[in-house]
């Protein structure tokens, strides 16, 4: 528990000095930001502490790490010090296992000395370098290896120093990395394209290792630890390969394996004939005879991509399994049933965002994975029909009927239910583009909307969805990232693209034109209309804020404290439009004059991307994030409290 309190102090603070904005501005007094879920997320990796088996940890892409101290019934983010938050590898100290190391994306290696609590940067030899992999010595811990795209890199002062270890090894990005435990000198790299290669001296040289391996995407490596000669590959798309000679020879072990997609390989280190696989779609497999038969076991399992498994070293037959998008599951009997484990772990990715016009306690969030509900304000969260397709682009509820949803995604079009998500059926017709990235509906007559689309520009519907036709006269075939109606005049419309800048239609979608003066960043990602005027509008781009007082046909750039940081999401306050957020990847700003000046708005909030903002009358904000689910800005003193005191519970 002193642990617990200390990561969250630790965290705290540091959002408190992260809240400071430039030229020393300083958040709204009492301001503060608190998780609200949903729980889940894309687990990268899970390390179980050697010695303390119910202390494990959590890798999470984009969320950062997570910590648990009860076996996963619970868990907290452990972020303080962690710039980059899109880990893909953990990596336990096996002589003290509070000292761990994180592989990130793009920025080398991050190591913690005191269990997650706060993390430095040693990446001096990776500068930029993303690391797949992590691998320990366990006879003399301060020598470690990283598997990165483009080759192994080697220290043996703890992380502080890396030289390339990749003599022999070709460019290939390394996925996994096994040492042999009674040999270290001798260790295997598992590699995207080369198959598997074996260094016996430590990383100096090495050497291809795949007579038989007809697949050499190779994803994950498990080596035998009583009989390190026997190892194990996981392939793209070939299955499982075994090798009895280490690494001489390889065959085939696929025989009750229907998904030879294999993502993650866990071995139990007292029977070491008994193996997990982790595969892409069809869950986990487990074989007690070496990989020569496997047999599917997913009850309750509810998401079947694993990405990587976990296997507790005192008690085996307790099993972690990260998934795809929902978070962990724990296994206490080998395997054959699951439960999911992740209170607290909120790192999902939530991509959009939608309230509720009559009711402030219901919201909806759409998600890599599925779409959330709320009755609650986000106390809590359900699953909307798990059998909905993943990535959900556009939200977007009927202001006269919420309880008519439209959601686009990336690939099965547009989605619509008329009973508050608890049914859904697809309305495509006449919709040729069906990656859905922006709905827009007329506030006046919704059954009026309008989709963004990923490469065909604008389609309109003016029957609830159920027919489409293109609108895109003078509109380019780009990527629409975002749509906004004139709630004044809904036959004004804007898009903003990938490229292009923005448009305006005068008439509904039957034309457009390209209204950029002054609009130096073409790539706009966000779109907002005062509600009041009608003809004040603000584009979130790659290069911060801008601002129109004359429906688009002038731009100037407003980032005045904003650092022209890329803007992903807009806000305003409907009731005082001239206070407005901006979500970026460094947070949230927020403007009370209209733009002129910007301020963030960061206290308690984690290091994460925010990519939906969803404004509830009179004083509540939801952010959605690329890795920690959402979040809400709560107003008073007691806000500053609030994160400390409910996760300390």
């Amino acid at each position: 528990m002193k642990q617990k309190v200390l990561c969250v102090l630790v965290v705290s603070w540091l959002a408190l000095w992260v809240g400071l904005g430039e030229g020393g501005a300083v958040l709204a007094a009492g301001e503060a930001w608190r998780s609200l879920g949903p729980e889940g997320g894309r687990i990268q990796a899970v390390a179980v502490d050697p010695w303390t088996p119910t202390t494990l940890y959590a890798g999470t892409y984009p969320g950062g790490v997570f910590k648990s101290t009860d076996g996963g019934a619970h868990w907290f983010r452990c972020n303080a010090g962690l710039t980059e938050t899109r880990v893909f590898a953990l990596a336990l100290d096996p002589q003290t296992p509070t000292t761990l190391y994180a592989g990130t994306d793009g920025r080398g290696v991050f190591q913690s000395a005191d269990g997650g609590l706060s993390w430095r940067s040693i990446s001096a030899g990776l500068t930029n370098r993303s690391v797949y992999a992590l691998a320990i010595d366990p006879q003399a811990a301060t020598t470690l290896y990283a598997g990165t795209y483009g080759g192994v890199f080697k220290s043996t002062d703890g992380g502080e120093h890396w030289t390339a270890a990749s003599t022999g090894l070709p460019s290939f990005q390394i996925n996994a990395l096994v040492l042999n435990p009674q040999s270290p000198a001798t260790l295997y790299a598992g590699t995207w394209g080369g198959g598997v290669f074996r260094s016996t001296d430590g990383g100096a040289s090495w050497s291809p290792m795949n007579t038989g391996l007809t697949d050499a995407r190779v994803r994950s490596l498990a080596l035998d630890p009583r009989t390190p000669t026997t190892l194990y590959a996981g392939t793209d798309g070939g299955g499982v390969f075994k090798s009895a000679d280490g690494g001489q020879s390889w065959h085939s072990i696929n025989n009750g394996l229907p998904d030879l997609k294999v993502r993650a390989l866990a071995i139990d280190p007292q029977i070491t004939t008994t193996l997990y696989a982790g595969t892409w779609s069809g869950g986990v497999f487990k074989s007690t005879n070496g990989g020569t038969s496997w047999a599917a076991t997913n009850a309750g399992l509810t998401e079947m991509n694993i990405l990587t498994l976990a296997v507790n070293p005192q008690m085996p037959t307790t099993l972690y399994a990260g998934t795809g998008g929902s978070g962990v599951f724990k296994s206490t009997d080998g395997g054959a049933s699951w439960d999911a484990t992740h209170a607290g772990l909120a790192a999902t990715e939530v991509l959009s965002l939608a309230v509720d016009p009559q009711n402030p306690g219901i919201l909806y969030a759409g998600t890599t994975t599925a779409i959330f509900k709320s009755t609650d304000a986000g106390a809590s969260w359900f699953g909307l029909n798990t059998g909905l397709p993943t990535y959900f682009y556009a939200l977007a509820l009927d202001p006269q009927a919420p309880t008519t949803i439209y959601a686009g995604t990336a690939g099965p079009g547009v989605l619509k239910s008329t009973d508050g998500g608890a049914n859904w059926s697809a309305i495509n017709t006449g919709l040729t583009d069906l990656y859905i990235t922006a709905l827009a509906i007329d506030p006046h007559v919704p059954t009026t909307l309008y989709a963004g689309t990923g490469s065909l520009g604008v389609f309109q519907s003016t029957d609830g969805g159920e027919h489409w036709t293109a609108a895109n006269a003078g509109l380019p075939s780009l990527e629409i990232k975002a749509l906004a109606i004139n709630p004044m005049s809904p036959a004004t419309l804007y898009a903003g693209t990938y490229g292009g800048g923005v448009f305006q239609s005068t008439d509904g979608g039957a034309s457009w034109s390209a209204i950029n003066t002054g609009l130096t960043a073409q790539y706009v990602y966000a779109l907002a209309i005062d509600p009041q005027t009608g003809t004040t509008l603000y584009a979130g781009t790659i290069r911060g804020v801008f601002k129109s007082t004359d429906g688009g046909q002038s731009w100037h750039s407003i980032n005045d404290g904003l650092a022209n940081q890329k803007v992903r999401a807009l806000a305003l306050d409907p009731q005082t439009p001239t206070t407005l957020y901006a979500g970026t990847w460094g947070g949230v700003f927020k403007s009370t004059d209209g733009g002129a000046r910007w301020s963030t708005t960061n206290l308690g909030y984690p290091y994460v991307e925010a990519l939906a903002l969803a404004p509830q009358p009179p004083a509540t904000l939801y952010a959605g994030t690329w890795g920690g689910g959402v979040f809400k800005l709560e107003s008073g003193w007691h806000g500053l409290f609030l994160p400390l005191i409910r996760r300390v519970r």
